[in-house]
């Protein structure tokens, strides 16, 4: 699975690499060249059936095993997803698109987010309460929730799945993912690394094929007891919906629209370092990318010619080619996408200060873009392009700036940049966001929570608050032993 050339993937069920029991399979094609470079399996009910059963026997016997093997057995499949990590990272590169040094440092974060979670796992503790009975012992105890559903998208194919897979794993419950069908390969040489490490048969598993009629099926499933989702709002609503339904925890990583903030006392050239490489990794389409810059007027134009700089400073071309910093979108959606939105700020007045076109006929290629002087109406400011798209808005007090970053519904991350402790303050405490970084790009890691607000969702898949989703609590009182 992690040879440079791209596999045909198949179905993980207990252990074994299986083609889907009808023989149906889907191309994966390279967002770079429109070709199809392989094939992933299209799992059937009946494969379901059989990925659902092997993650209850993975479950009865991953939980059995103790925390410190737990713990031994995550950090081999961490040490083995960094021996593959250049391997991988070609694979990844080729169905999704991003430059080869940012899918190589995707593959790494994931071993180090493994670790992690792994120490983590041995720090779950129960309690003893004091008992108003002498007579009584009274125990709090942390048990695994059972098996987890979990659903990735393609834009980190990697790290979507390893957050939740390590938390899920660290805790004693077997992890059933649906990846996605665009970027199969990836996810599965991650999966191989903990077959290769020694998990138990069933306590990963991994299946593709119709997103609605898999969740629709595994959601419900009395096999599942816990549903974790990253992917869009509307689609998060939906699942969590139907896991209320059936009383199954959800954790939902959804949606965001990250305003950034730069004060009238800001570090331009900061602002425009920090929140213009993160505007632009891996081509925009990252649910905590700065969407909406919001910038005090005394320094808008400043700041807007400099992020026009940065913006044709970049290197748009096929990942795996030398010297590239910025791939193609990962599909033809996202290319007609972006064209809507540039089209819709331009017709409701907005400058397009650069690029607002797709480049080239081959590939899904659009031009980093920056739009100025946008207004509220348009379509950038209040849906989120997840797309290789800035738009710059001024301001003139930080109240006006705080109460437009919370006007929209989304919470999932923010930004801002000033040199004051006051204004620090005061945007720590009224931005509506899950996640705020101020005066740096995003710094996202495995010992902080990560998750959002409002429609952008709830749970956390970072810090010792991720591991609560994957545990029941029993409260235990015993006398007379």
């Amino acid at each position: 699975m992690t040879n440079a050339s791209y596999p045909d993937v198949r179905l993980l069920i207990d252990n074994e690499w299986r083609e889907a029991a009808g023989g149906k399979t889907i191309p994966v094609l390279n967002p770079a060249t429109g070709l199809a470079i392989g094939t992933v399996a299209h799992a059937s009910i009946a494969d379901l059936d059989h990925a659902l059963a092997a993650a209850q026997r993975g479950f009865d016997a991953w939980r059995k095993i103790s925390a410190f093997e737990r713990t031994a057995i995550m950090r081999r499949a961490a040490s083995l997803l960094r021996e593959r990590a250049d391997a991988i990272a070609r694979l990844l590169t080729q169905e999704q698109g991003k430059p080869l040094v940012q899918a190589r440092g995707e593959a790494l974060a994931g071993a180090d987010i493994i670790d992690w979670f792994a120490a983590e796992g041995m720090r779950v503790y129960g309690r003893i309460v004091p008992s108003r009975n002498p007579a009584a012992q009274q125990l709090v105890l942390k048990e695994p929730v059972g098996p987890v559903a979990a659903f990735t998208p393609w834009n980190f194919p990697i790290n979507q799945i390893v957050r939740k897979l390590a938390a899920a794993l660290t805790t004693g419950c077997s992890f059933l993912c649906k990846a996605p069908e665009e970027t199969p390969a990836s996810p599965a040489a991650l999966m191989q690394c903990f077959v290769d490490a020694g998990v138990p048969p069933g306590t990963v598993g991994l299946v593709f094929g119709d997103p609605a009629e898999i969740s629709g099926y595994l959601i419900p499933h009395p096999v599942i007891r816990k549903v974790t989702f990253t992917g869009s709002t509307p689609v998060g609503k939906q699942l969590a919906a139907l896991a209320g339904a059936h009383m199954k925890r959800a954790t939902m990583e959804l949606g965001g629209h990250a305003p950034v903030i730069v004060a009238e006392d800001a570090d331009v050239a900061l602002a425009v370092a920090a929140s213009g490489g993160a505007k632009f990794r891996n081509a925009g389409q990252i649910c905590i990318a700065p969407t909406r810059f919001l910038v005090h007027n005394s320094i808008k134009a400043e700041f807007t010619r400099a992020l026009v700089a940065h913006a044709e400073s970049l290197t748009l071309g096929d990942g795996m080619a030398d010297g590239t910093t910025l791939g193609p979108l990962a599909n033809a959606r996202r290319v007609a996408a972006m064209s809507q939105v540039v089209e819709d700020a331009r017709s409701k007045g907005a400058e397009v200060a650069t690029g607002g076109q797709r480049v080239g006929t081959t590939g899904n290629f659009f031009a980093p873009t920056i739009l100025a002087d946008v207004p509220l109406n348009a379509m950038v400011f209040n849906d989120e392009p997840f797309g290789p798209i800035a738009a710059v808005r001024g301001f003139d007090t930080l109240e006006e700036a705080i109460a437009e970053s919370n006007r929209l519904p989304f919470g999932l991350a923010g930004y801002a940049f000033t040199r004051s402790i006051k204004n620090a303050h005061q945007l720590m405490h009224n931005v509506e966001v899950g996640m705020l970084w101020i005066n740096q790009p995003a710094t996202p890691s495995a010992e902080l929570p990560f998750g959002g607000v409002k429609d952008s969702g709830y749970g956390s898949e970072g810090g010792p608050e991720a591991l609560e989703s994957y545990l029941n609590t029993k409260a235990v009182s015993m006398v007379g032993v």
